[in-house]
This record gives structure tokens, sequence and C-alpha cells, in this order.
């Protein structure tokens, strides 16, 4: 998916938001910032949003020497999480419909998105979960599941810290022994990675492995190769959040994209309205517009 106008002062803001968690030397957001405008003027507005975040925080992390700005923020995210599992559980246990509800729940947790909202709190993950549970859902639940059911190797790509424990609603009622769950393979935003699926106990429900990259989406020509080869081998692949999306739009596999709308952006291309629950499958033509 191509970069839009749209997409420059969010990644301004993001850019800003993230050397401000690592240093407050103003002379050093300055320079960055600088950077940071001067390659958008001369940006390939073919590439990818993932793709232009991606050079930015490698920037970041060389001026400042800081490996993962949002160690302590993904730390965090992770402990609210689990903090709400055992309700969230509770509520998929009993729902007359549980697998729509696990659907809806792991949805729901890609609000998690500190490179759309920095300012994101545990009261509006919490507010997120209810939304989820009386919104519409734009996707056939009972269809994704014939899918899983008829898939022998299935990637389950996930996409934030704190996410992944809703994401383990959703896996742990499909067959474990088919899905290998894909993190990120180098620290970028808040998503995702090693570190984070040991601490939410997801290692210990099936396998996961890393990707190789640090975009936050998958940007397959950027990935390990043994990552490729999984991803080549897998009859379904299921990708979490906006920055998957993105970066997988158009690639020959079948795919379902789970995510919440954070984006006008995405809205346009996915024709569905902000705040939407989306599960689409990449068969599916994209709606060019939408209502605003």
């Amino acid at each position: 998916m191509k970069t839009f106008f749209d997409c420059i002062p969010c990644i301004v803001r993001q850019t800003l938001d993230s050397v401000r968690l690592v240093s407050s030397d103003e002379v050093l957001h300055e320079r960055l910032l600088r950077e940071v405008l001067r390659s958008a003027a001369e940006m390939d507005l073919d590439r990818t949003p993932p793709e232009m975040i991606q050079s930015i925080h490698r920037r970041i992390r060389d001026l400042t020497d800081h490996n993962d700005p949002y160690k302590q923020i993904k730390d965090s995210l992770n402990r609210a999480a689990l903090d709400l599992y055992p309700t969230l559980r509770t509520w998929v246990d009993e729902s007359n419909n549980f697998l729509e509800t696990a659907a809806r729940l792991a949805i729901s947790g890609n609000v998690i998105d500190f490179g759309v909202n920095s300012q994101l709190s545990e009261t509006d993950i919490r507010q997120s979960c209810m939304h989820a549970l009386s919104t519409s859902l734009d996707g056939n639940v009972d269809e994704f599941w014939d899918a899983v059911c008829n898939a022998q190797k299935i990637l389950y790509l996930a996409d934030n810290a704190g996410e992944i424990v809703f994401d383990r609603l959703l896996i742990e009622q499909m067959p474990l022994e088919k899905i290998t769950v894909v993190v990120r393979g180098f620290p970028v935003i808040n998503d995702a990675t090693i570190a984070d699926a040991e601490d939410t106990g997801i290692t210990e429900l099936v396998e996961v492995i890393e990707n190789g990259s640090d975009a936050p989406g998958t940007i397959l020509a950027d990935c390990s190769e043994s990552f490729v080869k999984r991803f080549n081998e897998a009859d379904l692949i299921i990708a979490k959040g906006q920055g998957n999306y993105e970066t997988l739009r158009k690639t020959d596999k079948d795919i379902y994209f789970l995510l919440k709308i954070k984006c006008p952006v995405i809205a346009r291309d996915i024709g569905c309205q902000i705040d939407s629950l989306v599960m689409r499958r990449s068969a599916m033509p994209a709606v060019s517009s939408v209502e605003e």
C-alpha cells in the first residue's frame, strides 16, 4: 500500500513522540525532525508507510544509542492486558458464540498502537473491549473458522505488545498444533518481539518465531530467509493490524486481515468507517472509497 499525503503528518508526529521517549535534548529533537522533513520532501510515495517508519526508527536508534525506546511502555501494556485476561476469558467462555467473541476481542486489542495513539490509557483499552462486543463486524466469522479448520499450516502474524494477550483469546480456540505465531525480529515502536511473547505466555501455548525484520509490518524482502520460507509454506496467514495490512494487502497468499480501523487512509482503502472491526480475506476486493 502506497504512502498517501495524509500519512506524512502522522509520520512526523510519531518521530517526535519516539525521540522524546529517549531524550529530553531539544537540539536532538530538532535535528531529527529536520532530517525527517527533508526526507519527506523527497520520499518515494510508492513505498509503504511501514518502510518509511522503519527508516526513521533506525535513525532514532543511531542518534540516541537506545535500542528499544518503547520498552517500558510495552512492559506496562503487557501487564495491563494480562490483568484483563481473566475477565476477557470469562466473557469468551460464557458467550453464546465463543468463537465470534474471541475474534472480536482479539481485534479490539488492535487499539493498542502507539504509532497511532501515544496517549492510550488502560481505560481506552477497556472501552475498546466493550465496544467490540456490541459493534458490527466487517467479516464472516463462520468462513474464517472454516478456513482455519481446512488449513494445515497457519502463520499468525502478531502486531503489538499487549495486543498479543488479546490474540491469545483467539489462538486458544484454534487447533494449536497448526499455529505458529510470528513477532518482529527487532524492536520498533510498541510492536511485539520474542520477549513480549515470552512475558505474556504465548511461547508456552504455541510455537513462536521472529520474522528477522525491524519494520512495523511484514516487508517480505526485509525478512529473514527462514521466515519467508515458512510464509511461503503456510496455507493460511492471519495478519493482525494496520502495518501488516499495509505491507501485505497485495501479496498473493490466502490472508485474513484482522484489525481495528484507526486511520482515515486505511478506512478509505478497506471501505469501512474508523473504529470498525475488520476480518477481511485477501481474496475479497477492497473498496476504493468510503463515506465520510
